[in-house]
């Protein structure tokens, strides 16, 4: 098995556990406070993973450049737009038209991977792309009367432009994160990544201080108040990250994104097995359509 497939499995895992915790905090702080722990309080735990690399393990430092810096701020920049148009779409009723739409992150990732970075993509890859694409709408949609053809014909919704939009942004930071970590000498993929994801957290946890600061002051003062889940949000936000840094930098982020798509297969059975919740026949034909893409993906790239 290539080392991308289990670190891209566990991202998605840890990515799973901390929207979950993440879900807690959103009644004791605002949409941005609750975006914000993500961030602040994974920064820290950042710094410490890249010292037990170089103290501990005896890493090289890796020294940022320009097109790095640059990289990796326009990366960061594009995550948290990316995150706020998807928190913005839930003020719609409609929202799970955007929502949908909001998931083709996969394929827009490849379309910014060969423009940007000149990344190339396997028929077979393309193709578990696509249906992983429809699985991952097919489970967006389940419990909302929706048809292929409204689904089709609310193309030009405001709700469904917005979801385009933020797609289109993670797809983008992502790229970006691809490139600023590759742009490091090249001492070693992991060292690589984690410097990348020091800089990154620090950087957009800064832009949100500064947000909070301005638009939002007590939301400050009540994320301190809730440090305790804060910090564990951050833990397994940093965690995810780190394996999503990892895996983008020694694999093309088409496919480490299309893979992640089994995060939402962890959901659906975190909600049968742990929450007793039904599963309808949408669902079902999602996760199958996940599977496959899964499956396409590691045997026919």
């Amino acid at each position: 098995m290539e080392l991308w497939i289990p670190i891209t499995i566990a991202a998605a895992f840890s990515q799973n556990l901390r929207s979950a915790m993440q879900k807690h905090l959103k009644g004791r702080l605002s949409t941005t406070g609750a975006t914000f722990v993500r961030f602040g309080f994974g920064f820290p735990l950042a710094l410490v993973y890249v010292l037990v690399l170089h103290y501990g393990l005896g890493m090289d430092w890796l020294v940022p450049h320009g097109w790095f810096l640059l990289y990796a701020a326009a990366g960061g920049l594009a995550q948290i737009i990316a995150t706020f148009l998807l928190v913005h779409l839930f003020s719609y009723r409609n929202f799970a038209v955007g929502t949908a739409y909001s998931k083709t992150e996969p394929l827009q990732a490849a379309i910014f991977g060969v423009i940007i970075l000149g990344d190339t993509i396997s028929t077979g890859a393309t193709i578990a792309i696509l249906i992983g694409l429809t699985g991952v709408i097919a489970i967006s949609v389940a419990h909302s009367p929706l048809t292929p053809r409204t689904l089709i014909s609310s193309l030009l919704q405001r709700t469904a432009l917005i979801g385009l939009t933020s797609g289109a942004f993670f797809g983008v930071s992502a790229v970006f994160y691809r490139a600023a970590s590759l742009s490091l000498s090249e001492s070693g993929f992991i060292m690589q990544a984690a410097t990348t994801l020091v800089w990154v957290t620090g950087f957009q946890s800064m832009v949100m201080l500064i947000y909070m600061r301005w638009r939002e002051p007590g939301q400050i003062t009540a994320v301190w108040r809730a440090r305790g889940p804060s910090f564990l949000v951050g833990l397994t936000g940093i965690t995810g990250s780190a394996c999503w840094f990892t895996a983008v930098t020694i694999q093309n982020v088409a496919y480490v994104r299309a893979l992640g798509q089994i995060e939402l297969i962890f959901t659906i059975a975190a909600s049968y097995f742990f929450f007793r919740e039904r599963i309808n026949r949408a669902e079902l034909m999602g996760v199958a359509l996940i599977a496959a893409c899964i499956v396409i993906l590691l045997l026919g790239r």
